[in-house]
């Protein structure tokens, strides 16, 4: 079932998601399954599965050179959407990003997806490798999440890379989008990103999931900017909760966010790690609460493995 389908079938109820990670190479499924096993009494109409590119590590050969060599740290997003939808009989939202894949390797993930009755993508570009300065494509591959949805949205209409093929069987993928209330950090200004934005939609994306925030005016005023422009799909509010003193710093930094003063003063405040995890489910929840009276489509929590905390906020929410 689409992810849009979910909403409408909703009648205006705000529906809940988790968003999880592939564990480390070498891990078990087992891992995705303690997380996901404690949250799915809130019953989730889908899961959303990350997707993450390659990596350059540096190998000694015996030579005594180096040898630079590409590792995928966390792979199994497909398969892990399949154990998902066996185990628990819920949508799989696998993400799908440009880094690190040619057009054609997207087009057999898509013919993966579509084979295992998977309705539904996640379309990002993907970051830049660590230690790059900028975003990189990989060669004969999408440099811009646009072009991804076009190829997403081509093959639903049947259109395949292969242009030989004649009668394809079309498939019928529910396309969303990232969107970033605060601004993705490379564009200029508020009116590119929302222009780019703009043409992602007009291209065939369904809905948006929103970059994490902690201020929940952003995102009202997000929306509102959006419907400005002419963007009236469902738009979803990614949330999470900052739980440690560390997080002061590395989410702004990896995630290109503000936090408001109260907050972090709070978490500064807080008297030890347990206190300062309360703070952060307080803060969570208040947000959760004042999204959900607006009527919001959705609440789209990032677990990031704290599979604790956040059912602690669901708890209270719902």
């Amino acid at each position: 079932m689409k992810v849009t389908d979910h909403f409408k079938a909703a009648n205006g109820e705000t529906l809940i998601s988790f968003e999880i990670l592939p564990p480390l190479k070498g891990g078990s499924i087992q891992k995705i399954f303690d997380i996901l096993d404690p949250l799915m009494e809130f019953n989730p109409p889908f899961i959303d599965v990350t997707y993450h590119r390659e990596e350059f590590i540096y190998k000694k050969r015996d030579s005594g050179y180096f040898e630079k060599v590409a590792v995928r740290k966390r792979p199994g997003t497909v398969g892990i959407c399949a154990a998902l939808i066996n185990r628990y009989g819920v949508d799989a939202v696998p993400h799908l990003i440009c880094g690190g894949f040619t057009i054609e390797e997207t087009e057999d993930a898509l013919i993966d997806l579509k084979f295992l009755g998977i309705d539904n993508v996640l379309v990002l570009r993907g970051d830049a490798r660590k230690f790059d300065a900028k975003f990189e494509p990989e060669r004969n591959g999408h440099a811009y999440a646009l072009d991804l949805v076009n190829q997403v949205k081509g093959m639903n209409d049947g259109v395949y890379l292969d242009s030989t093929i004649i009668n394809a069987e079309p498939s019928n993928f529910c396309i969303g989008i990232a969107g970033y209330p605060e601004k993705h950090f490379e564009a200029p200004n508020i009116g590119s990103d929302m222009h780019f934005l703009k043409k992602k939609i007009d291209a065939g994306a369904d809905y948006i999931v929103t970059q994490m925030f902690f201020d929940n005016k952003k995102y009202f005023d997000f929306v509102d900017l959006c419907r400005k422009n002419g963007i009236n799909v469902p738009i979803v509010p990614g949330l999470k909760p900052i739980t440690k003193k560390y997080q002061l710093n590395s989410l702004p930094r990896m995630f290109h966010l503000d936090l408001p003063a109260d907050l972090a003063k709070a978490i500064l405040e807080a008297k030890d790690a347990e206190a300062r995890r309360q703070v952060g489910i307080e803060w969570c929840v208040a947000q959760s609460k004042e999204l959900k009276a607006a009527g919001v489509p959705c609440l789209h929590y990032y677990t990031m493995g704290d599979v604790k905390t956040i059912k602690e906020i669901v708890q209270q929410v719902y």
